[in-house]
């Protein structure tokens, strides 16, 4: 059976910890790289209820896309989810890896992922790495020419979307390039104009930046879970690739934590 550290070796040659954004804590958070692995379980968050699902499955390690600890923790006092998931993982001989930002840069990272989903072509990166173009944030491709609500529609069934938002006031009839971020990826609205998309797909997007850039290109809001869940995916297709013998958990609790009504 593969170790932590095993483990972690060949999720960060996909997605080197290099490529995370200086805010992010990528890696190992919690456990002993020693430690031997027979389950490993993959997330999006973990939560409470991740950690049980770890536990019933007898997962050795927890891999999330979202690092359960972004700041250093001043006490594990159990008054908080984070402080219990902590002090219940360590008890439990349970660690717990994160891949972040450095797998939304890696080369066939998470908008990428996205961008196969739609079956983008002649694909590149809309935002490069400094060191290499081929890594960075965001992916820009063409389509078919498809027309505004029939992308609309494919965009909605495709990730799975309850409520989707978009800009009402886009002129754009027909869609021939496109451009996707996962997760909150606001920022890079001008860059995807500038490089000549007619829509940009990503999540968080803010009132005003649709009465900004509405009327210049259609912008999709498919929600910030919705765009990363396909991390789970490319997590446990760099699992099963590398390490054949470990059973591979994709997380049955994993739910978004945003409802409607």
């Amino acid at each position: 059976m593969p170790q932590v550290k095993e483990i972690a070796e060949a999720i960060e040659k996909f997605a080197p910890k290099s490529l995370q954004e200086s805010y992010d804590n990528t890696g190992l958070q919690i456990g002993n790289p020693d430690m031997e692995v027979n389950g490993a379980l993959v997330c999006l968050d973990v939560t409470e209820e991740i950690l049980d699902e770890a536990v019933r499955r007898e997962c050795d390690i927890i891999i999330s896309h979202h690092p359960l600890l972004f700041k250093g923790l001043k006490r594990i006092s159990g008054s908080t989810p984070t402080e219990r998931i902590v002090a219940r993982a360590i008890r439990d001989n349970i660690a717990i890896y994160s891949a972040h930002t450095n797998l939304d840069s890696a080369r066939r990272g998470v908008s990428y992922e996205i961008a196969h989903s739609l079956e983008l072509e002649n694909v590149s990166v809309l935002s490069p790495g400094s060191a290499d173009a081929d890594t960075g944030l965001g992916i820009i491709g063409d389509i078919a020419p498809t027309p505004t609500l029939e992308l609309l529609r494919r965009i909605k069934n495709t990730f799975d979307v309850r409520h989707l938002r978009y800009s009402a006031q886009s002129p754009q009839i027909v869609i021939r390039r496109v451009a996707v971020c996962g997760g909150a990826g606001a920022e890079f609205i001008p860059l995807a104009f500038e490089k000549g998309a007619d829509c940009y797909i990503t999540g968080d997007l803010k009132y005003h930046d649709f009465t900004t850039w509405g009327p210049e290109l259609l912008l999709a809001d498919i929600g910030h879970y919705e765009s990363e869940l396909c991390a789970t995916k490319i997590l446990a297709r760099i699992l099963r690739k590398n390490f054949g013998d470990l059973a591979i958990c994709r997380a049955e609790t994993d739910t978004n934590p945003i409802s409607f009504l």
